[in-house]
């Protein structure tokens, strides 16, 4: 064991506590996968991230992101909080205000903006779903279809009638990944619009995370799901709102640049220190 440097970031919020916690390790070099995920069952947040040298051409940085159970491709709020916690520690500069991390997904491009950071979707893809079991744990009005969404974890994606009966859900986690696990999905993500208003909310019971605080990836996986279905389109930008139901404020900025989606938000360090690893 040795004393690696780490940090506690939260994300999509200016404000400590509020947002989506990520657990960062800027030193993930000789760490076993069976170590990573011991401590990431062990710091019991959404995800923990390690640090590690890039060996892509062009990456800055390499990341391997844990769940408490399993290893994951890519995940949003991950992402930007171990990039706000790699350009504190002078790990990298972000030359030309942009950065370049390299994840099992692949290259990610993220951005570093006069408020925060944001990243762009390194893929999407939508499969509809029409089953009557993708919707009936829901116990809500569903319009249209829902689908399942690719941005490297898959969500399932639904918008609800209302933001009352997506605020009032209460969910049966135990269907939820009955029918999801076995597909190889990620968990659910149901939205609702009112006027400007978006709101979101994140399931990944089968991953251990009864409903994620704010979620970037299942963000993501919204905004593929509104501009394919012609909600938003190019030069379109707006904020949605997630994490009341637990007890965060948390705030995601999306922006359509023709078919590429980015996501982003503000971060702010809660803990820093060392841990022995």
């Amino acid at each position: 064991m040795r004393q690696r440097a780490f940090r506690q970031v939260d994300v999509f919020t200016a404000v400590p506590y509020l947002g989506n916690p990520v657990a960062v390790v800027l030193d993930g070099e000789g760490l076993s996968t069976a170590e990573m995920q011991a401590f990431a069952n062990w710091t019991n947040l959404s995800e923990t991230t390690f640090v590690l040298p890039a060996t892509a051409p062009g990456a800055d940085y390499r990341v391997r992101i844990f769940t408490p159970k399993a290893e994951l491709p890519f995940a949003g709020h991950p992402t930007l909080g171990t990039a706000h916690a790699v350009l504190a520690a002078g790990l990298a500069q972000g030359a030309d205000g942009r950065l370049v991390q390299q994840c099992a997904v692949g290259l990610v491009d993220l951005t570093v903006e006069a408020k925060g950071l944001s990243f762009k979707l390194p893929r999407y893809g939508l499969s509809e779903l029409n089953d009557a079991a993708a919707a009936a744990w829901i116990g809500a009005e569903v319009l249209g279809s829902a689908q399942a969404v690719d941005v490297g974890p898959v969500w399932l994606v639904a918008e609800l009638a209302s933001v009352a009966a997506l605020e009032a859900l209460r969910h049966d986690a135990a269907a939820l990944a009955a029918y999801y696990v076995p597909k190889g999905m990620t968990g659910a993500t149901l939205f609702a619009v009112e006027g400007g208003r978006v709101v979101v909310r994140s399931f990944a019971p089968g991953d251990g995370i009864a409903e994620d605080p704010v979620c970037g990836s299942g963000n993501g996986a919204v905004a593929a799901f509104r501009l394919a279905a012609g909600q938003v389109r190019s030069g379109d930008s707006y904020v949605a709102s997630q994490g009341r139901q637990v007890g965060r404020d948390g705030f995601v900025h999306v922006r359509i640049d023709g078919a590429d989606i980015h996501v982003g938000g503000e971060c702010v360090t809660c803990v820093r220190g060392d841990v022995r690893l």
